[in-house]
């Protein structure tokens, strides 16, 4: 893999920049692998990578029926935290804050992780019991998570229009390691560290049946490129999950929604965090081109489409140019949606399956960016091991049958 760095650019730059290679192959998919990964995501492209590095399975096809980050990957809003009530969830996204970290020197790419903290806004005395309470469970597990005031709110993020609102902020709950990521880069950074240790990932081709033999287990997938032969394969394939899951007769509690997304016209530095607020239903942050990055909760109907219903996002608009009234002649330039898929608890499904050989990453909501490295690295641990890493050893398919629950539904910002 070519190495980046300030010496390399001017190198190449004496060069006209003629000399630079494709940062990933482009490669026909092989007769048969050790692990096949269904999603060329964010999370199915972290697994492929820590298989290769960590667990030195580098045998290993990424499917993607369309785009390498042609999915939720490229379609969210870039918020990195780990402040969630519950051990098993704080465990999770703390593992995945402390390799965001360190992630763009471990792939040698800039991922762009900003540590600007996150801001979740306190209207009312519920809001303000919900986030002091966790303020003290993310203490107990070694998160930070810190309460302010209104005025300390309003010193932290001057934009902010605390008072003269139908909902004045009363208050907010800080994480300062929380932040955004450059989600391209994120998806590029893992494509190029994956390939380069020989992970072949193969772009424009659809699984179309999971094949399985005679005892069960699973032999490969049927694509549109023909069947290729593995002995494991991992389905990490966010919105569709359940209809992937479906080819191997396996039934997920899964539901799958729309969630809308909208940038800004770019303008000059005005909004030095990321502001989320439960009560009035939106969150914002901005971009280092500038654009305000806006975001609402899902959709009410369940759907497979990548938009949503108007008035979803005029409502949300409607919030944010009451929390910050200088936003109010800003024009929006684009409007997307993403599929997300939501289990009854609202936390993630990282586990092995009742059919051997077939692992599954879904169940993520609208929170699955956060957890792109941890995610990752539990998931290959559980596909190479076949067995969980304690991090989400809770977070099986059985504990939908059992009642253990992770119920992150009411104690997680927004809508999850």
């Amino acid at each position: 893999m070519q190495k980046f760095s300030g010496f390399e650019l001017f190198r190449r730059a004496l060069g006209g920049h003629k000399s630079w290679q494709p940062q990933w192959r482009n490669p026909e998919p092989k007769a048969e692998y050790d692990v096949i990964i269904v999603g060329a995501g964010g999370h199915g492209l972290a697994a492929a990578y820590y298989l290769a590095k960590e667990h030195g399975i580098t045998r290993v096809a990424v499917i993607e029926r369309g785009w390498l980050g042609g999915g939720n990957t490229g379609r969210n809003t870039t918020i990195v935290r780990s402040n969630y009530l519950f051990d098993e969830s704080a465990a999770l996204y703390e593992h995945a804050v402390k390799l965001w970290e360190g992630l763009s020197q471990d792939l040698n790419y800039n991922v762009m992780y900003s540590a600007r903290g996150v801001l979740m806004l306190a209207h009312n005395h519920h809001d303000e019991i919900s986030f002091k309470r966790h303020v003290h469970a993310n203490r107990l597990n070694g998160v930070d998570n810190e309460w302010l005031s209104a005025e300390q709110v309003k010193e932290f993020c001057p934009p902010l229009n605390i008072r003269s609102m139908r909902y004045p902020i009363i208050g907010g709950a800080l994480q300062r390691r929380g932040g955004t990521a450059r989600h391209d880069a994120v998806a590029w950074g893992f494509a190029r560290a994956a390939d380069s240790r020989g992970v072949d990932i193969i772009q424009n081709c659809e699984v179309t049946g999971i094949r399985r033999g005679p005892s069960g287990a699973v032999e490969g997938v049927e694509t549109s490129k023909g069947f290729i032969r593995a002995k494991k394969v991992g389905v990490s394939a966010a919105g569709h999950t359940s209809v992937v899951m479906a080819m191997a007769g396996v039934r997920m509690p899964l539901e799958s929604y729309p969630l809308q997304a909208l940038v800004s016209e770019p303008v000059k530095p005005a909004f030095p965090t990321v502001v989320m607020s439960n009560t009035i239903h939106a969150y914002i942050s901005q971009s280092d081109k500038g654009e305000m990055v806006i975001g609402a909760g899902t959709d009410a109907y369940t759907s497979y489409s990548q938009r949503g219903a108007l008035h979803v996002t005029t409502h949300t608009l409607d919030a944010i140019c009451e929390l910050v009234p200088q936003f109010r002649r800003l024009r929006m330039l684009r409007n997307w949606g993403g599929i997300v898929d939501v289990t009854p608890d609202r936390s993630p499904i990282i586990a092995k399956t009742p059919v051997p050989g077939l692992y599954v990453n879904c169940g993520w909501g609208t929170g699955g960016f956060k957890a792109t490295p941890g995610s990752g690295n539990v998931f290959a641990h559980t596909i190479a091991k076949d067995e969980p890493h304690k991090i989400n050893a809770p977070f099986t398919l059985e504990r939908f049958r059992d009642g253990f629950l992770i119920d992150e539904a009411a104690a997680a910002a927004v809508a999850h």
